[in-house]
């Protein structure tokens, strides 16, 4: 066998070099296959408004066209205004997840133009949540993981249900990669 290092010649089977003492081969990497763990999303409450204004602009249509019959065009554009609101939300609500492997979280935005963003589970410094008084009230709560690679870096997770425990996967996982 031949050093890589220096070039001397060594016995068969050595791991160091007995001149230099530079390891004679690699060991070859364990093959190990990241997993999913868990798929978070925003939960509905978090686009109420937009739920709740176009049903508001549905039900004024539907005043419209049946209280007065010389504003059927307008109850109709109101009413399609409304629907097209709520469809328009409902995609919304579909362009944000956040996925929890074995190794990474990996934070999708976007339906057309999409940015993906993943922190290793291994630079996570810090998971904090938050809870404020409307969402304590219907089960939600924001979730921020903190980088160590960077103090301005964070994932956030708004309005998921059971935030706490979304937490505690979170810190699971962590500890299980880093074991």
């Amino acid at each position: 066998m031949r050093c890589p290092q220096c070039g001397n010649d060594t016995q068969q089977g050595a791991a160091f070099c007995s001149r230099c003492g530079a390891r004679m081969y690699a060991p070859k990497p364990a093959t190990v296959r990241e997993y999913a763990l868990a798929q978070f999303r925003p939960s509905l409450w978090y686009y109420a408004n937009g739920f709740l204004f176009g049903g508001v602009l549905i039900a004024i249509g539907a005043i419209l066209l049946y209280l007065k019959r010389e504003l059927i065009q307008a109850g109709f554009a109101v009413t399609g205004v409304g629907a097209l609101t709520f469809i328009v939300t409902m995609i919304r609500a579909r362009t944000v997840s956040w996925s929890l492997t074995s190794d990474r979280l990996i934070e999708k935005r976007g339906l057309l133009a999409s940015r993906r963003r993943e922190m290793e589970l291994a630079d996570i410094r810090s998971v904090e949540v938050s809870k404020r008084i409307v969402q304590r009230m219907i089960g939600l709560g924001d979730v921020t993981i903190a980088s160590a690679a960077s103090a301005d870096y964070a994932i956030r997770l708004n309005d998921i249900g059971a935030p706490d425990e979304t937490a505690e996967t979170i810190r699971k996982a962590r500890l299980k990669r880093m074991a």
